[in-house]
């Protein structure tokens, strides 16, 4: 992977506004959060319809179809803990302009998602944990072979497993902070793609502050081999830092006009 990849978070059902407008079938709300996300640089969308156990495969069917037909095949994470919603997903996927993300998978009672994403030449997320956040990077890296070793007897390529080391909350877990930065550059030694949620970095952080905390561990990350993050594109100065560590690593021929690419 080169260039940086974004994956666009607000398209969540956990923000009222947009639970009920899935809940609905309200296009116009969904459009509307999609295409600023689209407008600000985010590379892929995340659709989150949460667990949805009653109508997830026809909900999960009519956001893909929805997005994909309004927004020229773009790229899509499906998000939701009901399996079968996300293969009703894929079904209906047009792959023009990227495979479909699964997320997400773990080494523990999820990691049968990594199966899913395999028999749907799919892209999964892999979280290394096992239901518990990892003690240290050798917990981390153990869930890290053993979701890769199962990926890739499936079939999968290396490439299409992304590891998340799990960003922390840094009031509470500062001291945890540097070996969550340290998985990332074991990924990369190992020629690895990693995501993450990069927000939860600053959960609980006054609202003024949230951005500069994301932006200094998006450079950071970046500069220890991460290739891509669950975001926030709307955030004006997380995505300048993501951009301008996109120009220092070579992943983006500078230009004066880089910032509008």
């Amino acid at each position: 992977m080169a260039k940086f990849v974004t994956i666009g978070e607000r398209l969540s059902t956990t923000a009222p506004a947009v639970n009920k407008a899935f809940t609905e079938r309200d296009p116009e709300p969904i459009i509307k959060r999609a295409k600023q996300q689209l407008d600000a640089g985010a590379t892929y969308l995340d659709v989150n319809i949460g667990p949805a156990e009653n109508d997830g495969e026809d909900l999960m069917k009519w956001a893909v179809q929805l997005l994909q037909s309004e927004f020229d095949n773009v790229p899509l994470a499906l998000d939701t803990t009901n399996k079968k919603a996300i293969e009703a997903g894929i079904s209906v996927y047009n792959r023009a302009k990227g495979k479909p993300i699964v997320n997400s998978a773990d080494a523990g009672d999820r990691i049968t998602n990594i199966d899913l994403a395999a028999a749907n030449d799919a892209i999964c997320i892999a979280l290394c944990s096992s239901g518990m956040v990892a003690a240290d990077n050798d917990e981390r890296m153990m869930h890290c072979q053993n979701m890769l070793e199962r990926g890739m007897s499936l079939g999968m390529e290396a490439e299409d497993l992304w590891f998340d080391p799990l960003f922390l909350v840094v009031k509470g877990m500062q001291d945890k902070q540097m070996e969550v930065l340290e998985a990332i550059k074991m990924f990369s030694d190992m020629g690895l793609n990693s995501t993450g949620g990069l927000s939860n970095n600053s959960n609980g952080m006054p609202k003024h502050i949230r951005p500069i905390m994301d932006s200094a561990l998006v450079a950071m990350a970046m500069m220890n081999g991460l290739t891509s993050a669950i975001v926030n594109p709307n955030d004006l100065r997380l995505m300048e830092t993501i951009k301008s560590c996109d120009v220092f690593k070579g992943n983006t021929l500078y230009a004066d006009s880089y910032l509008e690419i």
